[in-house]
């Protein structure tokens, strides 16, 4: 157990000084990052909804014509790339006769729209504030669920989904984002209303966690992958973010520049 939380701490470590390296960066960087990711939790997403490895392969093709498209080089997300990502999911679920696998260029596509975006904000101090929240209420919502549902126990959240849940968990994660929210917003200057609606979001995020856990459990597998010693896949570490990236740009838009 004791080496098992090392390794999975020790990659969680690195995976987060990466993202955060890309963060700083902006730009190409950032989108190098995501759309990288974004092509593997596609081919992931396919794999555990029974895909052929020719239907695997057409998938993660289709999806990174988009995910091009996003790149600050070219069209950024606006209009054409969106269009883009509608058209990939229309061919992939032509070519499989199926939606299923291809609602995954939804799944991948939505959240690095999301990030981008707010990545994309100016000033860009701002665009980078707003981006790390992003990300950082979800990091903190792991790390508190994780320890609160460890130490505290009691009821499960959802049990035939994903037995280990609590709802001591979920009351960690959702104070742990929150407090999150709040020193960004004292020392960084994060709106006060994105501040209040990171609990918001870490439920979000949880859910995100428990919907590609019930994915998991329908296909009979542990993990999304075995690509992230001590997490699994890339699906594994980035469900919660699937989640909670598009609702933090939405509310931004509500109410981030009130």
């Amino acid at each position: 157990m004791a080496s098992e939380l090392r390794t999975r701490t020790v990659v969680g470590v690195a995976l987060i000084a990466l993202a955060v390296g890309a963060l700083l960066s902006g730009g190409f960087l950032f989108w190098m990052l995501l759309a990288v990711a974004g092509v593997l939790m596609q081919g992931e997403w396919a794999e555990l909804n029974g895909a052929s490895v020719e239907h695997r392969k057409l998938s993660m093709f289709a999806v990174s014509v988009p995910l091009a498209i996003f790149c600050p080089l070219a069209a950024g997300v606006d209009g054409f790339a969106i269009g883009l990502m509608i058209a990939a999911f229309l061919f992939v679920m032509a070519a499989t006769r199926g939606y299923k696998i291809a609602f995954g260029i939804f799944y991948v596509c939505v959240p690095v729209m999301a990030l981008l975006f707010l990545r994309g904000q100016e000033p860009n101090l701002y665009g980078l504030l707003l981006a790390f929240w992003a990300l950082a209420l979800v990091w903190a919502t792991d790390i508190g669920a994780y320890f609160a549902g460890r130490s505290i126990g009691g009821p499960k959240l959802a049990p035939r989904i994903s037995p280990s849940k609590t709802w001591a968990g979920l009351a960690g994660g959702v104070l742990a984002a929150l407090i999150t929210g709040f020193l960004l917003h004292h020392f960084a200057g994060l709106p006060i209303q994105l501040a209040a609606a990171s609990g918001l979001l870490a439920v979000a995020a949880q859910l995100g966690d428990l919907f590609e856990s019930a994915m998991k459990r329908r296909a009979g597998v542990k993990d999304s992958g075995m690509l992230l010693p001590g997490h699994g896949g890339v699906m594994d570490r980035l469900d919660g973010v699937v989640a909670a990236a598009p609702l933090a740009a939405l509310l931004y838009l509500m109410v981030g520049q009130a």
